[in-house]
């Protein structure tokens, strides 16, 4: 798994690329959490997942209780049609804002 990171339209940007399963999930945790450290909304592009397992949720679920602790908005976007059944089968989807693409989420998380 690759993750881009950019800062793009007053928010911080992470696109993991591949698959996020127990091999990888730290990597995004790594990449992730420290987000949370600056007031910038967090956006996670999943344009370029193709899959996300438990423990890759796992790892969502620590950003969204960062995002809860600190007050930095965290939304995600993108996501293909097999990711974001494992969010509505899991119950992910009720927990997190959900745009269809990374320009809708910008617009409404910029915004505030």
């Amino acid at each position: 798994m690759d993750i881009e990171t950019e800062t793009r339209g007053g928010a911080r940007v992470i696109r993991p690329q591949g698959r996020v399963d127990s091999n990888s999930a730290r990597e995004l945790e790594d990449a992730l959490l420290p987000c949370f450290d600056t007031p910038e909304p967090v956006l996670v592009d999943f344009t370029g997942l193709s899959y996300i397992s438990s423990a890759g949720l796992r790892v969502l679920l620590l950003a969204a209780r960062r995002s809860k602790a600190t007050g930095v908005p965290l939304g995600l976007s993108g996501m293909s049609e097999p990711v974001a059944e494992v969010f509505t089968i899991s119950g992910f989807a009720k927990l997190f804002r959900i745009w269809p693409d990374a320009e809708a989420a910008l617009a409404e998380l910029s915004a505030g």
